[in-house]
């Protein structure tokens, strides 16, 4: 992240006057998704949301993780943590691992011709059952109490996001499974002491992904990127109600 905000962008924004594909990251789907308002004001006038902090922790464990499964991904054989939980599969070893991984500059991606839009999404993993189907699978770490599971209305976005990856394989012509995985990580904070090491426990949690709504979706992003007025924004978004806040202050 650069040190200074860019409140005002001028590259890589949506020319309604232009015929070449727009390149959509699986990010920006969401974002459409949260809210409408700030979808177009990023996406056809250069203003984003402030961003956060990189959580450089999170990115240290995804790091980690696809090392440990590469190494299996080259010998061809199961993790442990697959054996454990009886997902009968092994890391899918393909030559385009390092670029579907790419998710600022490459990616999986596909030209969905209706909406000429290139969606665009980074990967975690992928693994292959011997029936042939590809099983995507993303890495996350979190710390909390308790088991981690998938239950709070804010991971929903976890969802939607395996749900694009589904489809964007299927749609590079690949047999996918409908099963994904959540390879979930949750720091344990009940030990004696720190001792210069942070432990895990380390969970599997699968995701039955839907991937019906995706298509109507890019036709909705499509037409609002087509408008020239700004949409209302979102009941709950939280960045437009400070920003309306502030005007009413004025």
């Amino acid at each position: 992240m650069s040190k200074y905000y860019n409140s005002q962008r001028v590259k890589g924004l949506y020319d309604p006057k232009s015929d070449s594909p727009f390149r959509l990251s699986r990010s920006k789907i969401d974002l459409f998704l949260e809210c409408p308002r700030c979808f177009f004001l990023d996406r056809r006038r250069g203003i984003g949301r402030p961003p956060g902090f990189p959580f450089s922790l999170n990115s240290a464990v995804d790091a980690l993780l696809k090392k440990e499964f590469d190494i299996h991904r080259a010998g061809k054989t199961a993790h442990p943590l697959m054996q454990a939980y009886g997902v009968d599969a092994v890391p899918f070893d393909d030559p385009r691992m390092d670029e579907w991984r790419d998710a600022l500059r490459r990616g999986i991606t596909y030209h969905h011709a209706p909406s000429n839009l290139m969606v665009t999404g980074g990967i975690d993993d992928v693994w292959a059952n011997p029936q042939g189907e590809l099983i995507i699978v993303d890495y996350k770490a979190t710390s909390k109490e308790g088991k981690v599971n998938l239950d709070a209305e804010w991971q929903d976005g976890y969802k939607r996001q395996m749900e694009i990856y589904q489809w964007l394989f299927r749609k590079n012509n690949f047999r996918v499974s409908s099963t994904g995985y959540f390879v979930y990580c949750n720091g344990k904070t009940d030990r004696r002491a720190f001792d210069g090491k942070l432990e895990f426990e380390i969970d599997l949690i699968p995701y039955q992904g839907d991937d019906s709504w995706i298509e109507s979706t890019l036709n909705q992003i499509r037409d609002c990127l087509k408008q020239d007025s700004i949409p209302d924004a979102a009941s709950e978004c939280d960045y437009c109600a400070y920003i309306n806040s502030i005007g009413k202050q004025q």
